[in-house]
């Protein structure tokens, strides 16, 4: 199979400044798909411009004809399945079947408190992830819902006429531990990883690939569990959280030797973060550029 390259978009740029210009662009240069960041406020752009996810979907759904379009990901940290599913099924319609939500359990940023609330704890982050995919699931795939849960509930809630994707749009679910594989072997249409992150700073290329074949095995348990083949589960690296942080994009060459290493494990699309100037996702458009349009020949 032949390994999809795929680009992520952070929104911090006005639409009419540049914002339009990465998506319109990223479609010229033949990517599979371009996701952005589900979050109200990130890291070290807190402090500075950052639009909603779901506003700039729409609008680069109407920019663009072929590129498909997500989020990378989304979270119950600041959403309901209810609103949720009602936003995306537009989407899908606006896209024309183009969307795909990536989706995860959140964490302890800045979203975790922005609605006023105490961040959640690992265990109760888990508990609603579980519920917050299994209600999202009936909302796009039924015309109406009731249902009363731990966290979430849902009273009549109609999505009609549904996604223009059947039964509904893919979900990618991004996962590393047992319980979110679990949700992935259920729901997901693909599976999405950043690495492990305890292997950021200090550990090696060679020891994320290893962590990465781990992963990969433990998400084949979950899928046998689930009685489904895990070769049917699209794999996800999201690139710029291993050790080889963002050597990849220095050449071609690298690129390449990068992207057929993780191909090798199994990996379906390699995602790539459109260069930022003066940020931890710098990179040197030209060959970003020159990566868009010749590495997927050479990794067929």
């Amino acid at each position: 199979m032949s390994l999809r390259l795929s680009t992520v978009i952070l929104p911090y740029r006005r639409w009419h400044e540049g914002g339009r210009w990465a998506w319109t662009h990223a479609e010229e240069l033949g990517f599979h798909a371009a996701y952005t960041y589900d979050h109200l406020s990130w890291r070290s752009f807190r402090d500075g411009p950052w639009f909603g996810a779901v506003p700039t979907l729409t609008a680069a759904a109407t920019a663009t004809e072929r590129l498909r379009l997500g989020t990378l990901v989304t979270s119950p940290n600041f959403r309901h399945p209810v609103t949720l599913a009602k936003e995306l099924i537009s989407l899908d319609d606006i896209s024309g079947g183009r969307i795909t939500l990536g989706i995860g359990a959140g964490g302890t940023g800045f979203d975790a408190t922005a609605l006023g609330q105490e961040p959640w704890t690992p265990r109760e982050r888990a508990d609603r992830f579980a519920e917050f995919v299994a209600l999202l699931d009936r909302l796009l795939t039924q015309d109406s819902v009731s249902y009363e849960g731990d966290f979430y509930a849902a009273h009549e809630a109609r999505n009609i006429p549904g996604c223009a994707q059947r039964p509904r749009l893919p979900f990618a679910v991004a996962a590393t531990g047992p319980r979110g594989l679990r949700l992935a072997a259920r729901y997901g249409q693909a599976w999405v990883t950043t690495g492990d992150p305890k292997l950021y700073e200090n550990g090696t290329p060679e020891q994320s690939v290893q962590a990465l074949r781990g992963q990969i095995e433990r998400l084949a348990d979950a899928c046998a569990e689930a009685g489904r083949e895990a070769t049917g589960l699209g794999k996800v690296l999201l690139t710029g959280f291993t050790p080889d942080r963002g050597r990849p994009l220095e050449s071609l060459d690298a690129f390449v030797d990068f992207a057929g290493r993780h191909q090798e494990l199994g990996f379906t699309e390699i995602v790539v973060h459109w260069p930022i100037p003066e940020s931890d996702f710098a990179a040197d458009q030209k060959v970003f550029e020159q990566i868009a349009m010749e590495a997927p020949a050479q990794l067929r």
